[in-house]
């Protein structure tokens, strides 16, 4: 399966659209991963407080969670001597990381936050809340939270 990207369709679409593809092809790796978006998308609009209209960088957040858990279940399993099921979580983080954009190196990522220091005014580790914050709007879905966070730190400390 590949991933096709329309200018004019909201990933929110692009997923409806991937769970038809997946049943079509009998893909069932494919159709449990794009299942999995679909179902913490209607988790979030369905939510006490949620927003009703979720976006494509809600979405992406959301798929960084769960690539996230997949690949934690799969070093569970790993450890557990489970590499049957390992695989099976693997390949669905494989998936579902087509919809994510590509990944900031953590050359780039340090680039970036050193340009956020500078606007926000940072000077010490004391500022890392008003840095992380703005690190995290600037580098969504470019960055997982850790790498910036380490990389913050880092830098302030």
């Amino acid at each position: 399966m590949t991933l096709i990207q329309y200018s004019n369709m909201t990933l929110e679409q692009q997923i409806q659209d991937a769970i038809k593809e997946a049943m079509k092809a009998k893909d069932t790796v494919a159709m449990n991963a794009v299942r999995a978006i679909k179902g913490e998308i209607l988790l979030f609009k369905t939510s006490e407080g949620g927003a009703k209209d979720v976006t494509d960088g809600d979405i992406l957040k959301m798929i960084q969670k769960l690539v996230k858990q997949r690949k934690e279940a799969a070093e569970q399993f790993v450890a557990a001597g489970r590499q049957e099921l390992a695989n099976n979580e693997l390949a669905e983080a494989a998936v579902m990381e087509k919809y994510l954009p590509k990944q900031l190196s953590v050359e780039e990522v340090r680039a970036k936050v050193q340009e956020i220091i500078a606007q926000v005014g940072a000077t010490s580790i004391k500022d890392m809340g008003k840095v992380m914050g703005a690190a995290n709007k600037a580098l969504a879905g470019l960055s997982d939270g850790r790498t910036i966070s380490t990389v913050v730190k880092e830098l302030l400390g």
